[in-house]
């Protein structure tokens, strides 16, 4: 399998997966145009995917979901739910190319095994995806306030995953932000901290992960070498070493390294 994040940020986000023969995108929060650009810097055409999975209604989520399904006629794949919360891209997708799926039951896009598990965020039915390809596994888990125990279940035999990392707490408490904001981000259907990333972490090497991409970080609470370093020592106060795990942090603006599986 092949795993890269496009975008990955509050600003906007889009991933990309591929298996041995079917390539998808997890989200387009991003213009078409920066997706195209985006997976042609990485050598891929915008017209060998096959499937665009979202995770929840957030704009920095489905901004071009529309525009890319009609102009390449790509399927659509997104819970009840989350379908109802996108009513001005839903509008432009033709029927044949909408398809619901349903919370804890696996289905398939060509080789791709996919399995969709609730996050806890302020959304209509928010999730995150466990994609398995022959007998590899990665795993999705951004916009969650907690990682709670069904999240943690699911990405357990995960070799790699996308996490988000999103603020680092004295950064939130003293930003500019309104209170309001502040406590919304920092509740449980909010977003992970970095402290937080790293315990989920933490949890997970002993099930077998191996590589970690940090994601979703905040633009006005957070940036790349304060998440790493918050990761890390949080990692490290549970005992496990830099030598443990590949930690990885995720761009707002540019596409990552295409990790292996």
């Amino acid at each position: 399998m092949k795993f890269c994040s496009l975008y990955s940020g509050s600003t906007g986000n889009s991933l990309y997966v591929q298996g041995k023969e079917t390539k998808i995108l997890i989200d387009s929060g991003v213009s078409a145009k920066k997706i195209e650009t985006a997976l042609d810097s990485i050598n891929v055409n915008i017209k060998e995917i096959n499937g665009i999975l979202v995770t929840h209604e957030h704009i920095d989520h489905i901004r071009s979901v529309g525009t890319l399904a009609k102009k390449y006629n790509i399927p659509v794949y997104a819970n009840l739910g989350t379908w109802n919360g996108i009513e001005n891209e839903k509008s432009i997708i033709k029927i044949d190319n909408k398809n619901y799926f349903k919370i804890g039951e696996e289905f398939e896009i060509g080789d791709l095994k996919i399995l969709p598990f609730s996050t806890s965020h302020d959304a209509m039915d928010p999730c995150g995806f466990s994609i398995e390809n022959e007998d590899k596994k990665i795993s999705i888990a951004t916009d969650l306030g907690i990682a709670t125990r069904e999240v943690i279940d699911n990405l357990k035999q995960s070799k790699f995953v996308l996490l988000e990392s999103n603020y680092e707490p004295e950064v939130l408490r003293t930003c500019e932000y309104p209170y309001c904001v502040k406590t919304r981000i920092a509740s449980e259907v909010g977003h992970l901290s970095n402290a937080a990333a790293g315990n989920v972490i933490s949890k997970l090497v002993e099930y077998g992960l191996q590589n970690v991409m940090l994601g979703h970080l905040s633009k006005e609470t957070n940036f790349p070498e304060l998440a790493y370093s918050s990761v890390t020592q949080e990692l490290m106060n549970n005992g496990i070493s830099k030598n443990d795990i590949e930690l990885n942090v995720a761009s707002r603006i540019e596409p990552s390294m295409v990790v292996n599986i």
